[in-house]
């Protein structure tokens, strides 16, 4: 009998088992803890949810199409958009709520997603500023105004704010000047451009509304 051998039968006789057979046990129990996620179902063995839990694989309506994606349970909206689907005008500033760089609408209400979660909107529809544009290339009549106003400096906060004035255009058809400030009060421009940025809405409103005419 070899030295290995002898040990373990030392070890049986001193308290019952071997780490032989210690070892065996630990990995049956783990095998039964794993097949434990796992039910069957219509003959085929498929992944039980645990309680609680959300499923990662979803499906969202993003500008007009269904999009399959794979998303953590605390993701929010915005890495969702800018990380998974490549919907880069999403940006995100502050990533607090607090400068509204990354709004889009979610059934035509403005949100930050930033501080949204990505599984709050499954089922609803999402609006990024990618967007707007029609399918013959015709411009949203908010993103035509911040052309011919030459809106925005660095414009970074232009998709926010563009975002913004959609949902306003569409609330507020007659807003004033002074109304749409309030309106997007939500939103910061770093470079504090307010002036042509107040003009970009009062002409997108005025061209929204003379398209309703």
């Amino acid at each position: 009998m070899g030295d290995v051998e002898q040990i373990q039968q030392e070890e049986i006789a001193q308290d019952g088992f071997s780490r032989r057979s210690f070892i065996k046990g630990v990995i049956a129990t783990g095998a039964s803890v794993s097949a434990s996620s796992y039910v069957f179902r219509d003959g085929s063995v498929v992944r039980a949810q645990a309680p609680g839990s959300v499923e990662r694989l979803v499906t969202l309506t993003v500008n007009g199409q269904q999009r399959r994606v794979d998303v953590l349970p605390q993701e929010t909206l915005a890495t969702t958009l800018r990380y998974k689907l490549g919907l880069t005008g999403t940006k995100i500033g502050c990533d607090r709520s607090e400068c509204g760089a990354c709004t889009v609408l979610v059934e035509g209400v403005p949100h930050y997603s930033c501080s949204m979660l990505t599984h709050q909107v499954r089922g609803r529809a999402v609006q990024t500023i990618e967007g707007l544009e029609a399918a013959d290339g015709t411009l949203h009549p908010v993103q035509q105004a911040v052309v011919e106003e030459q809106g925005f400096q660095c414009a970074f906060c232009m998709p926010g704010f563009v975002m913004n004035m959609v949902a306003l255009v569409t609330d507020q058809p007659t807003a004033t000047r002074a109304e749409a400030a309030q309106y997007l009060s939500g939103n910061l421009c770093r470079c504090a451009d307010y002036n042509k940025i107040l003009n970009v809405a009062e002409r997108a409103v005025a061209v929204s509304r003379e398209g309703r005419a």
